[in-house]
């Protein structure tokens, strides 16, 4: 790896470990083996080199949830499936624990940053059609109107339970319950049972 590769790679290891409002320029250099210099050189500033470190992070993510959601692909019922996936999702949350604290940090400075404002912007549409890619069990999907709706649902979905999880592990609801408060509201919404 050069020093590029280097200082994204310590810059995600300090994000996922200190947070973001702890993290120094020289606590990345260090990480990385490389010289504080290297940070503006690259990457313009310490937050610039931060956003995409988070932006690297999530999809880190997106790409191990992808692959425990596809064994939820295979069950056969969709509220099974819709359950099963929610709960595998809920599990990913222990082992990136550093990732969503650092995210819910990050976002909080994103009026202050804007280069961090932009680069979640910018994430936030991948992100969707992401989601919605990876809880239908499809490799992507076209980018239109209904399938940014739909990731837009899962991403509420998402930032809800971690927001949760984050806050009361115990509490945070399970797949099954987020199916039945789903058959709720859009009974509620939509008529039906």
């Amino acid at each position: 790896m050069g020093n590029r590769e280097d200082l994204l790679v310590g810059a995600k290891r300090c994000l996922l470990d200190k947070g973001y409002g702890r993290t120094t320029a020289r606590d990345i250099a260090s990480a990385a083996g490389v010289s504080l210099a290297a940070i503006g050189y690259h990457y313009g500033s310490k937050d610039e080199l931060l956003a995409q470190a988070m932006v690297s992070a999530l999809e880190d993510w997106g790409a191990t949830v992808g692959e425990a959601l596809t064994e939820a692909a295979g069950v056969a019922d969709p509220r099974e499936r819709f359950a099963a996936a929610w709960d595998r999702v809920r599990r990913s949350f222990v082992e990136n624990r550093g990732l969503w604290t650092a995210q819910f940090e990050v976002m909080a400075h994103t009026d202050d940053t804007a280069g961090l404002r932009k680069a979640f912007e910018e994430a936030q549409r991948d992100g969707r059609l992401g989601l919605s890619a990876i809880f239908q069990g499809l490799p992507e999907v076209p980018d239109t109107p209904d399938e940014m709706a739909r990731g837009a649902f899962y991403q509420a979905l998402l930032a809800g339970l971690a927001a949760q999880w984050l806050i009361s592990p115990d509490q945070a609801p399970t797949g099954a319950e987020l199916l039945r408060g789903l058959e709720l509201v859009s009974a509620g919404v939509l008529g039906g049972g």
